[in-house]
């Protein structure tokens, strides 16, 4: 008898090549997170073609609790979050592992490039997919608890073999674009979405370093630490933001030669491959949702803070994204970045 797995299928290519590597061994039953923006039918669709079960389990509450109003927060606080990382281990997973519970399944999987495997002492290892689209940055807030029911069929693939594997099994979706967005705005305008919620910060000034008026901001939400373009100021250089202040309603705003920062500050850490952090330890490191990785070490301040120090400068660590610490493919822990030597001593 096949062992059952709550699969999170988006109506995407990557869900339903998963599912079909999955059937081959798991009795997949297909569950479709509903955020109120539709594309369920598709997703029904899909699992109905496959002969898989499907439902649909309404997100939107959790989803506005712990991800939407946290994003709206951060960008008041002139910080810049990251909803995605944050939605894995407070929504996504959670909704598939109560559904798991519900139905008596012990795994729940999704279409993420990354892989799970054994450690020692009965610990799961969070290790990178394939590089050009390894997803284990997004996925580094997850804890042992999830990691130990979580299956990754993907894993092992890049995704052109996943779109030829979808064209050999004659699934519709075989060339359906990727989704880049975030989820809740679609449209890419995270700006306007902070607007039709209320509460947007106002104009205010454009100010250099030493606080001389540069111009007008259209609000602190529209920008972010490196922003170059869409700033609208001209001067004796190409303008770049490094620094914001929400009391101030200012945007500081220079020639990108203070962007560069070897010295980071990161809190709330979640460890994975070890249970703690108690001495420096050599690792590389992600300062974003990019393939970019820097050598350096990370030492304890404290049970909630963990210094970064790089071997070489890294531009515009950005407090609310992630620093994410790697050994080779292993994900070792990951920590909020709250500030750098740009801006702390």
């Amino acid at each position: 008898m096949k062992q059952t797995v709550i699969l999170g299928l988006s109506g995407g290519v990557d869900s339903a090549v998963a599912a079909a590597l999955l059937r081959e061994n798991y009795d997949v039953r297909c569950v479709w997170l509903d955020i109120g923006l539709g594309g369920g039918e598709d997703a029904a669709a899909l699992a109905h073609r496959m002969g898989l079960p499907f439902q649909a389990v309404d997100i939107r509450e959790r989803l506005e609790h712990f991800v939407c109003a946290d994003f709206q927060r951060e960008y008041l606080a002139g910080r810049t979050p990251l909803p995605c990382a944050r939605c894995n281990p407070l929504v996504k997973f959670p909704a598939l592992l109560e559904v798991a519970e519900a139905q008596g399944a012990q795994y729940v999987a999704t279409g993420h490039y990354a892989r799970v495997s054994p450690g020692p002492g009965g610990r799961v290892f969070l290790r990178k997919g394939m590089p050009p689209n390894d997803q284990s940055y997004m996925l580094s807030r997850l804890t042992q608890g999830y990691l130990h029911r979580i299956l990754f069929p993907l894993g092992g693939y890049e995704k052109a073999q996943v779109r030829a594997m979808a064209e050999e099994l004659e699934l519709p979706v075989a060339h359906k674009p990727d989704s880049m967005e975030i989820c809740f705005i679609p449209d890419g305008d995270y700006a306007a979405w902070l607007d039709r919620r209320g509460e947007a910060p106002p104009p205010g000034d454009f100010i250099d370093r030493e606080g001389h008026i540069l111009g007008r901001h259209k609000g602190i939400h529209h920008y972010t630490i490196g922003q170059g373009r869409g700033l609208g100021v001209s001067g004796p250089h190409r303008y770049f933001v490094s620094a914001i202040d929400p009391a101030a309603n200012t945007v500081t705003l220079s020639d990108g030669s203070d962007l560069m920062a070897q010295r980071v500050l990161c809190a709330r850490p979640n460890w994975i491959a070890v249970d703690t952090l108690e001495e420096p330890m050599a690792v590389t490191v992600r300062l974003r949702h990019s393939r970019t990785e820097t050598p350096g070490t990370i030492r304890p301040l404290d049970a909630a803070r963990v210094e970064v120090l790089l071997e070489e400068p890294a531009r515009a660590p950005t407090p609310g994204q992630l620093a994410v610490f790697y050994q080779e493919d292993v994900v070792m822990g990951s920590a909020w970045i709250e500030g750098s030597d740009r801006t702390w001593n």
